[in-house]
């Protein structure tokens, strides 16, 4: 089954300095298309997307700590991840701080947060990111505050990545199953009662549910037509093209439901002849993908979203971390072989 971060274990505190941006004119710099410039391998400073970047996530801090240990030409590497937004799984029995604190962050420029809902009863089936709430009453709970600390802000979720796939693959237990659907689309109702969030729910991959239309099915089940569209290929590696075209028949089916795809590791696409945690557990020679941007010249794709936080382990396979945790050589990897 394809990889997924586990949520961050703590919520990190946020500084609204622009701590990567020395001078305020130089965080202005940027083309109008999302997409930074690249000069001597370091990302300009980015601004034109709508997402908020946080200055203090385990990217940032690794820049500085090897700007500090003299290794340079690694930092700039890096900030070609640290200077980009990247979603925030807030973690814990109560996601409120941590959603706050970005949202309080984001604010003074009007940016928009990216957050992930990743909390469903028995997720993962058991394996590298199992855990979630223990009980579906203590789900709703989680919910709402969830969405009650997002308030007012502009804001834009992708719920439950891997729960929709784990019903249509039959992995999630048959007396588990409708209470996931239910659960799920009382979370898209919730969700929406904030007036400027957006919600998207994950259908993952061309590669794992090959019947578009069973996805279809299972999306509509868990309140798609009250969301805002889909999630695609999440914490996963499959090209743009291959994800395009599978989002645009599951649109199809869904009388033409718009989605989001995360290309945060995908730019040399999935591990040639990779099964099973081969293909989707720390595949080794990996890439950073598209930027983050709403300039996607599709009109079935609002956005390319870095939803996996790039340099995040996948869990205990191939010498790395447990699922979730940040791994700065694997992250410079992904940003070394970044076409841009």
């Amino acid at each position: 089954m394809p990889g997924r971060p586990h949520p961050r274990l703590a919520a990190l505190p946020v500084s609204l300095a622009l701590a990567l941006c020395p001078a305020a004119a130089a965080c202005s710099a940027g083309g109008g298309d999302g997409h930074a410039s690249v000069v001597g391998g370091e990302s300009a400073p980015y601004s034109a997307s709508p997402y908020w970047v946080d200055p203090d996530s385990d990217a940032a801090r690794q820049v500085k700590k090897w700007q500090a240990d003299g290794r340079t030409a690694d930092a700039k590497l890096l900030q070609r991840i640290s200077r980009r937004p990247v979603a925030d799984w807030p973690a814990g029995d109560d996601p409120g701080p941590e959603i706050r604190h970005a949202v309080r962050s984001a604010a003074p420029a009007g940016r928009t947060v990216l957050l992930v809902a990743y909390n469903i009863p028995h997720r993962d089936c058991g394996k590298y990111s199992a855990g979630g709430a223990t009980s579906a009453q203590a789900y709703q709970s989680w919910i709402n505050a969830f969405a009650g600390a997002i308030g007012d802000a502009p804001a834009l979720v992708v719920l439950e990545p891997d729960a929709l796939p784990h019903l249509a693959d039959g992995c999630t237990p048959p007396e588990f199953q409708q209470e996931r659907y239910t659960l799920l689309s009382a979370a898209v109702t919730r969700l929406k009662q904030q007036p400027h969030t957006k919600v998207y729910l994950d259908a993952g991959n061309p590669a794992w549910v090959a019947d578009t239309g069973r996805m279809a099915d299972a999306l509509k089940r868990a309140g798609v037509a009250r969301a805002d569209g889909f999630s695609l290929n999440v914490s996963n590696f499959q090209r743009d093209d291959a994800v395009k075209r599978y989002g645009a028949r599951i649109s199809g089916a869904l009388g033409g439901a718009h989605f989001v795809m995360d290309t945060s590791r995908n730019g040399a696409g999935p591990l040639p002849g990779g099964r099973g945690d081969e293909a989707w557990c720390n595949p080794p020679g990996r890439a950073l993908g598209k930027a983050p941007s709403t300039h996607t010249g599709d009109p079935l794709l609002d956005a390319y979203l870095w939803i996996k936080r790039p340099g995040d382990s996948d869990g205990t396979c191939r010498g790395g971390p447990a699922a979730g945790s940040w791994w700065p050589q694997y992250a410079l990897g992904l940003a070394r072989r970044a076409k841009s």
